[in-house]
């Protein structure tokens, strides 16, 4: 196969975007155990854009004008997402534990890993709809 280029360089990500069958349970988890806040809302297409950094976290009700063919029912086993990462900064594992502890989750152990940022400490937790999420320090 020839080598191709692109006529572009990616910049990192710019949003993600989570179906849900329950959008205001996921709001409230982003926002009140992860910290996101609500940059904009179009709820007339069942829409949400949660800020991370200076990305998005794109909320989408899974029964709104945006839903696909196959999002009913939504199922765990028919996700097409394994997880996706976060940076945090401090990484205080015990701070971070302490905290998600107050909404009843209890992350995997935490150990080093490999991702943009190279090689950082990182924990996996689960949002309500089973989207797996990293978080890691930089």
């Amino acid at each position: 196969m020839p080598e191709a280029r692109p006529p572009f360089s990616l910049g990192g990500f710019d949003h993600i975007v989570l179906r849900s069958a329950d959008p205001a349970r996921l709001i409230r988890f982003y926002c009140d155990v992860l910290g996101c806040s609500i940059a904009h809302e179009q709820p007339k297409i069942g829409l949400t854009h949660l800020r991370v950094g200076t990305q998005l976290i794109d909320i989408v009700d899974a029964h709104g004008s945006l839903a696909k063919p196959g999002d009913e029912p939504l199922r765990q086993a028919a996700r097409n997402l394994d997880h996706f990462c976060l940076t945090v900064q401090p990484f205080d594992e015990a701070a971070i534990r302490a905290h998600l502890a107050r909404f009843g989750i209890a992350p995997e152990a935490a150990k080093d890993r490999y991702g943009a940022y190279g090689t950082g400490t990182s924990l996996y937790l689960s949002d309500p709809d089973g989207n797996g999420i990293e978080l890691k320090g930089r």
